[in-house]
């Protein structure tokens, strides 16, 4: 079934968050590895693809974000303590916002540096900023920190999917607890 129900994920709802969290979890490294980097022309490829990954993962994003109103998700299963129900529910809120906050602090930030924000050298975003070493300096710290929040945000994440054992994740992989 590809739409949610009361009690399921539905097929749309699942492949979207794995893909998403492939993404993310593969760009979180790629990132710590470029971000070590000095550019020149032998990487500025490298540096392209983390953007073409990062505007894809922010499409996905707004498409799950979209599909949610289309098809919203079951609640969440009761399991514990309402302080670790409550905990999920503001660490679901604070990843939604981080995942779209990441990327766009660095479309903004690259935007700043002047240089095309060209996705898979198919087509090139808006300029979103204006050309300021600034707004560059700015939105490549933020671009920083909020990676890091969300990398502790994931872990956080994976580590409540492991220790809840109430079927959330079960229901994750197959749809169903």
């Amino acid at each position: 079934m590809i739409r949610n129900t009361t009690s399921r994920f539905g097929l749309a709802t699942r492949s979207i968050h794995w893909i998403t969290a492939l993404l993310v979890i593969g760009m979180l490294g790629f990132g710590t590895y470029i971000a070590r980097m000095e550019v020149d022309m032998s990487n500025f490829h490298l540096f392209g693809w983390h953007k073409s990954v990062g505007i894809l993962t922010l499409a996905l994003v707004i498409l799950r974000l979209g599909w949610h109103r289309a098809s919203p998700p079951p609640g969440p299963m009761p399991s514990g303590p309402a302080w670790q129900d409550k905990l999920a529910r503001v660490a679901h809120v604070a990843l939604y916002l981080l995942l779209l906050a990441v990327p766009l602090t660095g479309w903004i930030a690259s935007a700043a540096t002047g240089i095309d924000v060209v996705v898979f050298d198919i087509w090139t975003l808006p300029r979103i900023a204006p050309v300021s070493e600034g707004w560059e300096d700015a939105f490549f710290l933020a671009h920083g920190v909020l990676t890091k929040l969300l990398a502790a945000l994931v872990l956080l994440h994976v580590a409540g999917a492991f220790h809840r054992r109430d079927g959330t994740l079960r229901r994750m992989l197959r749809g169903r607890a």
